[in-house]
């Protein structure tokens, strides 16, 4: 029967899956053999409706199927998919995102997050389609460890490969990317992976175009195998912990385009083959250790539309070649070495947005006038030292959502024009002479503030009662200023503010704002005004740091201080609180700094303390405090028992550093310190590293009876001061125990016997001060007990010796001899015989010696009287 005629006649039909296979086999081979011809599809020259219908019914049939079945996935990489969803399961059987990836569908082509190529694009002569592409990130995995990437490496059609945004960890293996040698697009960026960049794997891919491995952790030096990648364009290293100089190989990667080395550890200089990246459009070489100058040449990449080398140690001036740079649209040299004068010619980039200078020893010719040819929305000039009233050029910049002109000498009031900027975001202008009021039109309701920062200056007056309408303010700080009367209540109605810093002002009144449950305040402080009153409540439940310290507060803590259950910090030293502990305060578990520092708190130190078990720093110092150091609350501070391996600044999240980034610029600065007694003076603690501090301060009380040996327990300690009470007993042994304290302080106590000899164990201790005891016996010689030599630490004690008082100790003192050893032993009884002889011997001479010199004359008694009357002298001359 001829292929092409399908008669009516009756007969049997062949199979549909025979018929199926016959037709894929005729149309993906249009010229096969039949009866030892060469046939070729008819061709057609006219459509009539009812060869059209067969036409339709002939490709949903028949052509169809068959072409889905041409296009699916080998085998083996249907397989490696598999295994790799497999390999997630074990780990989280919870795990969704893959379900459409499964043994029972035949075509993994099909599946979710999948591409592969077409037959015609394969560069293989087989007929199937491959796998050219996976985009798996956020997969919502969490801690999926590296290995289960292992399966991926089999699919060496791969030429796209993201799975970024993941919680990958551990390393990557040396050569598994290497077997990828068609990947163009690899991107590895937010996980958690470590070790060095595989050289081996990565250096293979030598069609790579674009390489992101950013937000991981990264360590080592960059292999220079990464440098031979000749068609690279993309090229994200950011946010790692590499190290080392960057090489001059660099200037091998000439289709570069962007190139972003940002937050990592490098050091030394700029290449200067970086001027050899023609085709650089975004460079990023921010937030490292860069030092030296900025290479002259820079100004040769005339494509530059970004260029941030922030936040390094970099010096000398601005090269003049950058003038060149006439496409920069984001510019950013802040906080470097950088000196000389801001260059005039920055500001006739007609494409310019943003620019940050700050930071800097670089210097505002406050006499130049200028007219930018800008518009920018970005800038920063914080310490360039401005001058005078906040430069009126300043004022053609109305796009301007960033502004910093911190920390430089501006004087003179808040301007109008500045209060009405529409789009200003972020305002910094701390630590100025800026003086007078705030205008009322800064906190209008169509405001856009997110930060005002106006810490450190000279405001005065009331804080304007619409402060409230400015509803966009996350970040408020006002702290040292002169802003008087009461807080206006509006500043409870702010919802999205997280941080109100009002310290350091004249601010008075008893009654506070009561800001509603919902406001999400999570950092307040109102610490060095004049408030007075009871200790306010009227905060949302989730402040997570409350400063109220140096004010005029007074009466007793209140009971409904638990209702702030997520308080984290709270400080109300320098008051006049009065009554007990009560056992509200108690209830705040999460309480990780409690200062109660001088106040008029009475009673015991109560037991159930033991239930703030996060206290880090405890400090109730200089109140009237009576009874005995409970052991029960000692046992159970877990917080100071062990210190974390890496303790940061970060650990307190009530966000004690504030940070601000965005796309072109980040800045972070502190809230106010907290000031404790450290080491025999007043320090603050920086809001940076507060978390490394571990203080228990009891001094200045009544305390009384011995102190708990089980205080040994707190290892985490680095300061105890237990000084100015009442303390009796002897010094326990196990406080040689507390091995990360710095400062001891047992002074002005009634403690007897000696300072243990384990304390030489103390290898961190380098202030020990036990004077006005009781104690005796030697002071422990060894270790960093040799460096506390300071005879006051030991005054007056009375039976203490040793050589840091320049006391010798009994047992030190050559021994005396006694007299009748040395009679009956060292002299020889010769001796004793002459002295018995000598005597009377000596007593018989000097009779003799008086008689022959004529004191005894014998004569008759009447011339003898005679002599005597007529020569009165003369007896006298014979006696003498």
């Amino acid at each position: 029967m001829s292929p092409t005629s399908f008669g009516p006649t009756k007969r049997s039909f062949p199979s549909l899956s025979f018929l199926h296979d016959t037709l894929c086999f005729i149309y993906i081979h249009p010229s096969i053999h039949f009866q030892g011809r060469n046939y070729k599809p008819p061709t057609m020259v006219m459509v009539n409706p009812s060869l059209l219908l067969q036409s339709f019914f002939f490709f949903f049939f028949f052509l169809l199927p068959c072409l889905s079945s041409s296009l699916s996935c080998p085998e083996y990489q249907k397989q490696a998919l598999l295994q790799f969803k497999s390999s997630i399961l074990a780990i989280h059987s919870s795990f969704h995102t893959l379900d459409s990836w499964n043994s029972s569908s035949s075509n993994c082509c099909l599946w979710d997050k999948v591409t592969c190529s077409s037959p015609s694009n394969s560069n293989s002569t087989s007929t199937s389609s491959v796998v050219i592409e996976l985009h798996l990130s956020y997969l919502s995995a969490p801690l999926m460890p590296s290995n289960l990437l292992a399966p991926l490496f089999f699919i060496r059609s791969l030429r796209v490969l993201d799975i970024s945004h993941n919680s990958i960890n551990g390393q990557i293996p040396a050569l598994g990317f290497g077997n990828l040698s068609n990947m163009a697009h690899l991107d590895l960026s937010w996980n958690s992976i470590n070790g060095q960049i595989p050289a081996l794997g990565f250096g293979n891919l030598s069609n790579l175009v674009h390489l992101d491995l950013s937000r991981n952790r990264f360590n080592g030096s960059i292999p220079l195998q990464l440098f031979q990648l000749k068609y690279l364009q993309y090229l994200d290293l950011s946010s790692n912990r590499l190290s080392g100089e960057l090489p001059e190989e660099v200037g091998n990667l000439t289709k570069l385009q962007r190139l972003s080395l940002r937050s990592n550890k490098f050091a030394n200089g700029i290449p200067s083959s970086i001027s050899y990246l023609m085709e650089l459009e975004e460079l990023d070489l921010g937030n490292n250790s860069l030092s030296m100058e900025i290479p002259s040449d820079i100004g040769n990449l005339s494509n530059l539309s970004s260029l941030s080398l922030g936040k390094n140690k970099l010096t000398g001036g601005v090269p003049a070649s950058m003038q060149k740079l006439n496409k920069l649209n984001s510019f950013g040299l802040e906080g470097n070495l950088l000196t000389g004068e801001i260059p005039l010619w920055l500001f006739d980039f007609k494409d310019l947005r943003y620019l940050y200078l700050g930071g800097n020893n670089l210097t505002w010719n406050n006499n130049m006038k200028i007219v930018p040819k800008c518009r920018l929305f970005g800038l920063s000039l914080g310490s360039s030292g401005l001058q005078g009233d906040i430069p009126k050029w300043i004022s053609t910049q109305t796009n301007l959502s960033f502004l910093d002109l911190s920390m430089n000498q501006l004087h003179g009031p808040f301007p109008q024009w500045l209060a009405e900027f529409h789009f200003l975001s972020y305002l910094f202008l701390s630590h100025n002479k800026l003086s007078g009021s705030l205008p009322t039109a800064l906190f209008r309701s169509s405001q856009l503030l997110n930060i005002l920062a106006l810490s450190h200056n000279n405001f005065s007056g009331e804080l304007p009662k619409n402060i409230g309408d400015a509803m966009s303010l996350r970040i408020l700080m006002l702290d040292g200023n002169n802003f008087s009367v009461p807080i206006p209540q509006s500043i409870s109605q702010i919802s999205y503010l997280r941080l109100l810093d009002l310290s350091r002002n004249r601010l008075s009144g008893n009654i506070f704002p009561v800001f509603d449950p919902q406001v999400n305040l999570l950092y307040a402080d109102f610490s060095s005004n004049q408030f007075s009153g009871e200790v306010p409540t009227t905060f949302p439940p989730n402040v997570e740091t409350l400063a109220l310290g140096s004010n005029k507060f007074s009466g007793a803590l209140p009971l409904n201080l638990k209702k702030l259950r997520n308080l984290e910090r709270l400080e109300l030293q320098d008051n006049n609180i009065s009554g007990e502990l009560p056992n509200s305060l108690l209830q705040i578990s999460h309480l990780r700094v409690l200062n109660l520092r001088n106040n008029s708190l009475q009673g015991s130190i109560p037991k159930t303390l033991s239930n703030l078990q996060n206290l880090r720093i405890l400090d109730l110092s200089s109140n009237n405090l009576t009874g005995e150091i409970p052991i029960e609350f000692v046992n159970h501070l877990t917080g100071m028992i062990e210190a974390p391996p890496n303790a940061t600044s970060q650990t307190l999240s009530s966000g004690v550093v504030i940070a601000f980034s965005s796309k072109f610029f980040s800045t972070e600065f502190a809230v106010n310190e907290l000031i404790v007694n450290w080491k025999k003076s007043k320090q603050g603690l920086s809001s940076h590293n507060i978390d490394m501090y571990f203080l228990l301060d009891l001094s200045n009380n009544q305390l009384s009876n011995e102190i708990p040996a089980s205080l040994g327990a707190l290892k985490a300690l680095k300061m105890l001061n237990l000084s100015y009470n009442k303390l009796s007993g002897k010094i326990p042994a196990r406080l040689s125990d507390l091995q990360n304290v710095e400062g001891l302080d047992l002074s002005h106590n009634k403690l007897s016997g000696p300072i243990p000899t384990a304390f030489t164990k103390l290898q961190q201790l380098t202030t020990l001060d036990v004077s006005n005891n009781k104690l005796t016996g030697r002071i422990p010689v060894g270790g960093q007990m040799n460096t506390v030599v300071d005879p006051n630490f030991f005054a007056n004690n009375s039976g203490l010796c040793g050589f840091q008082i320049h006391v010798s100790c009994p047992e030190d003192l050559p021994s005396a001899p006694k007299l009748q050893d040395h009679y009956n032993k060292d002299e020889p009884w010769i001796l004793k015989e002459a002295v018995g002889i000598g005597y009377p011997v000596g007593f018989l001479l000097t009779i003799g010696i008086i008689f022959l010199a004529g004191y005894f004359n014998p004569s008759s008694p009447s011339n003898s009287r005679r002599r005597h009357r007529h020569h009165p002298h003369r007896l006298i001359r014979q006696r003498i």
